[in-house]
């Protein structure tokens, strides 16, 4: 870029402050700063600027000398005199929180994760489900309500869908989030809705229409695609039991793959959408069935592409035991877990095939906890993590070679974790708590 090397000038609340344009650009094109640049980066003049060729910005002065500084150096030092609240709203206005938020913590690496914080909800008892937001926020899901926290881990207004037992929740971005319930017999209500994430206002209900009818039912498991779509596992009361598609702009239901006979969707425990392969992965698993059915649908051609189930295998093999599910596209195969966190691996080659267990990845020393957890699987940036009773292990290399553990003593077991926005939660079981879990930022020498 052919940056100039002039020297700006801004007066801030009454404050002088003098930088370069080169320093000003690394703000990048949707910032207030940048909105100082043409299409060439050359610097422009606005209209308020005054004749003493000043910026005059009516804001505070201290938080932006922090975030001048965070622009020169790519560090961010906060002074005992601004709060960190303060700087975080003057952040918004320049349009710098992805700056700030890169400062605090670094890009995501399992193996250098250390512990950040702990929060503690309201209500006592079991969370069901923790999803990691896109901007380093998360929602916690704890019975009939959806507890909402922005990436400052601020709590916004709590959601719930006609107070039914949460099942499932999940972001569509930062702004918007699909709550799945489970139905309210006789009631016609439950089912699934989108929610904004900062008020917790219901936006639209999801509806599931079978021979023209609406029907009420419960929502599970969901997913999303790339192409702007929400799955989601469905159980009606007509035996309606199958795979419902959404439009994630209008709402509207799009498609339904039935239950064919002898299979499990309805139920489904995790859904996974496959960019590579535009098909679902759906698995439902023990102890929620008898038995484990794990498939693969192409909406496409509304077909089972494949599959892979222990119904009718010997009572005393490991996949009776199978806990959680998750696909690999780059390697053709699916990774599953069991109650002792054996690592197990099924090729997406062959339809049916059998569950090659990894005996490496036997962690488990002794009995089982009292009231353990089952283990949930998670594939982040080539690197697999498996929770286990109150630690997660991370696995890296072609052959998952256990390379860190990340454990805290306080809650209990972990029933469930999620990562995004460079950061990992894990929701303990015995405790209303969950953990976030950062990278730190590289030092710049």
């Amino acid at each position: 870029m052919g940056i100039q090397k002039d020297r700006v000038r801004f007066n801030v609340g009454g404050r002088i402050f003098e930088t370069t344009s080169t320093t000003l650009a690394n703000a990048g094109r949707n910032s207030v700063f940048g909105a100082m640049f043409d299409e060439n980066w050359n610097l422009q003049k606005f209209t308020n600027s005054s004749s003493d060729e000043y910026y005059f910005i009516d804001r505070n002065p201290d938080c932006f000398a922090v975030l001048l500084d965070l622009l020169r150096t790519q560090e961010l030092y906060l002074p005992s005199n601004v709060p960190e609240k303060l700087l975080y709203r003057e952040a918004l206005y320049y349009g710098l929180l992805d700056h700030v938020r890169s400062a605090k913590w670094g890009q995501f690496d399992g193996n250098r994760l250390r512990l950040s914080r702990s929060v503690t909800g309201q209500a006592p008892g079991d969370g069901t489900a923790i999803r990691a937001g896109p901007d380093g926020g998360c929602c916690v899901a704890h019975g009939s309500m959806v507890h909402v926290y922005d990436w400052m881990l601020e709590e916004h207004p709590p959601i719930n869908l006609d107070y039914q037992r949460v099942n499932d929740v999940g972001w569509i971005d930062s702004e918007n989030v699909v709550v799945s319930v489970c139905e309210r017999l006789g009631r016609g209500e439950g089912g699934m809705g989108l929610f904004s994430s900062s008020t917790g206002d219901l936006r639209y209900r999801f509806h599931v229409s079978h021979d023209n009818q609406d029907k009420s039912f419960t929502a599970g498991a969901l997913s999303f695609s790339s192409d702007y779509k929400i799955f989601s596992s469905c159980k009606g009361r007509s035996n309606e039991y199958g795979i419902g598609v959404w439009d994630q702009v209008t709402g509207k239901q799009i498609d339904f793959f039935y239950e064919p006979l002898g299979w499990s969707l309805g139920d489904a425990d995790k859904l996974q959408w496959l960019d590579g392969s535009n098909c679902l992965l759906v698995a439902t698993l023990f102890p929620r069935k008898d038995n484990c059915y794990i498939s693969l649908l192409d909406f496409r051609e509304k077909n089972m592409v494949w599959s892979w189930s222990d119904n009718g295998a010997p009572i005393t093999v490991d996949e009776k035991r199978v806990r959680d599910a998750i696909a690999m596209e780059e390697s053709s195969s699916i990774y599953v877990v069991n109650e002792y966190e054996d690592l197990g691996f099924i090729d997406l080659r062959i339809n049916g095939g059998s569950i090659r267990w990894s005996s490496r990845s036997r962690l488990m020393k002794g009995s089982m906890p009292d009231e353990p957890c089952y283990p949930k699987l998670a594939l982040h940036e080539g690197q697999l993590f498996s929770s286990m009773n109150d630690s997660i292990s991370v696995f890296c290399g072609p052959d998952w070679v256990l390379t860190s553990r990340l454990r805290r003593s306080y809650g209990g077991s972990i029933c469930d974790f999620s990562i995004g926005g460079d950061r990992l939660f894990a929701l303990h079981s015995e405790e209303n708590v969950f953990d976030i879990w950062e990278t730190l930022s590289p030092p710049i020498i």
